[in-house]
């Protein structure tokens, strides 16, 4: 007995939750849903995220062009931050690694974007743009002064997700 009236009042309870929710959903107009789209196009924090051991950071933000079909890639993606070297010793960097896949044809291939700085305390700023994106990841490592970053950089650990096309 004592369950059943416990389920009433949940259900009730949850009927009158939701009733505010679809109230405001029927009254948006076309002014409303304008002031949506447009509070869409703009540009989005992420970070700080740190390098294991927090050795390295990077922070920024970025911006990717409103589109009406969520199935489709965004015509184009800007990306801007900041990436630090905290590691004192003067043969390590600190390393900001994107992996953008992007629409070529009938494929996503992806392509990597790195940015040092092997300053120690100090900032490195970075900017870029990316055409036909699908998805925007990042990877902070610390590692030793290089042309490229290291396999285990780009292979080991998680990448972190800042955009995916259906959001």
């Amino acid at each position: 007995m004592a369950a059943r009236t416990l389920t009433g009042i949940a259900l009730v309870a949850g009927i009158l939750a939701l009733t505010p929710l679809a109230a405001d959903a029927a009254t948006v107009d076309a002014g409303t849903a304008g002031a949506v789209s447009a509070q869409t196009a703009a540009a989005r924090q992420w970070g700080t995220y740190y390098a294991p051991g927090r050795r390295a950071k990077a922070y920024g933000t970025l911006w990717a062009a409103p589109k009406d079909d969520p199935s489709r890639p965004t015509s184009l993606a800007k990306v801007k931050g900041k990436v630090f070297d905290r590691t004192r010793t003067g043969s390590a960097c600190g390393w900001a690694v994107f992996r953008i896949s992007y629409r070529d044809g009938s494929n996503a291939p992806h392509t990597f974007r790195t940015f040092t700085n092997c300053k120690y305390g100090k900032a490195k700023k970075f900017s870029f743009d990316f055409k036909n994106v699908y998805q925007v990841e990042l990877k902070v490592c610390a590692e030793p002064r290089a042309a490229k970053p290291s396999l285990n950089c780009l292979y080991a650990g998680t990448w972190k997700n800042l955009y995916t096309y259906f959001e």
